[in-house]
């Protein structure tokens, strides 16, 4: 139930594809922050985000795609909380953002960024890019949480945060029970910020999410009035997973990215 890879794991996981990778961990003064890296370390920066729960290998796929691997420097991370970045220990939305954004200043290349969230990374990746609009070229929201209303926490939630039971809960599952349970206020917190977003914005989202509404679309589209462009991909009849169910799609989405 850690939801995470052993380093043997990660290992066989690349040696299949013959894909050369660097697996580090940063350790800051109160944070740890664990990535796997591929592609040529002087390009531009695809950056992953994965959801809630998840780690890194949500993108294995994609940090082993040839055709991303000529043109990419790929970086896919444990978000704070999972993985190998302080496991078990949730963060809200501001305090996940000011660690990537450490974290990510720490090994930038002076290269065009992308950053790329999907689910719980979509809101991920809007918060580093309200908090500092001009670093990031691209923003790629996959069936991203961004819209506070459409945001309804299950009823039970409250009970699995209440001592003992949370204790009880097994490994990832947590921290994405505390992180989503604080999502809806976060995004109240951010929606006014939104104009600040001045990048290049894709948004990908499947017209048959039941887990986070199509209706985030027309918010963001409303919202992220001084993006310097913006764009839709409706995969029509999709669900949530589209990372994996729509891979084709999306990675030629990426390729086409400045």
């Amino acid at each position: 139930m850690t939801m995470r890879m052993t380093k043997i794991e990660t290992q066989v996981n690349f040696d299949k594809s013959n894909t050369e990778f660097k697996e580090e961990t940063i350790d800051f003064e109160e944070f740890k922050i664990h990535y796997i890296q591929t592609g040529n370390p002087d390009s531009p920066t695809l950056l992953f985000v994965h959801g809630s729960p998840g780690s890194w290998d949500a993108y294995k796929q994609y940090l082993q795609d040839t055709l991303l691997l000529q043109k990419f420097r790929m970086i896919a991370v444990d978000r704070p909380g999972f993985g190998y970045s302080n496991f078990g220990e949730a963060q809200d939305l501001a305090t996940q953002s000011q660690r990537l954004t450490t974290f990510f200043k720490k090994i930038d290349n002076k290269k065009p960024i992308t950053l790329i969230g999907h689910s719980m990374g979509g809101p991920v990746i809007v918060k580093m890019a309200t908090e500092n609009p001009n670093l990031y070229k691209n923003l790629v929201i996959l069936a991203g949480s961004v819209d506070p209303k459409a945001e309804q926490p299950e009823k039970w939630q409250w009970l699995v945060k209440s001592v003992p039971v949370r204790y009880l809960v097994p490994g990832a599952l947590r921290p994405a029970n505390d992180e989503l349970w604080w999502l809806k206020q976060d995004l109240f917190k951010m929606q006014p910020f939104l104009t600040k977003i001045t990048s290049d914005v894709l948004i990908v989202h499947g017209t048959n999410d039941a887990l986070v509404p199509y209706s985030n679309v027309a918010f963001m589209k409303k919202e992220f009035v001084n993006a310097t462009s913006l764009s839709v991909i409706s995969i029509q009849e999709a669900n949530h997973f589209i990372p994996w169910e729509h891979y084709g799609i999306i990675r030629d989405a990426l390729l086409k990215l400045e």
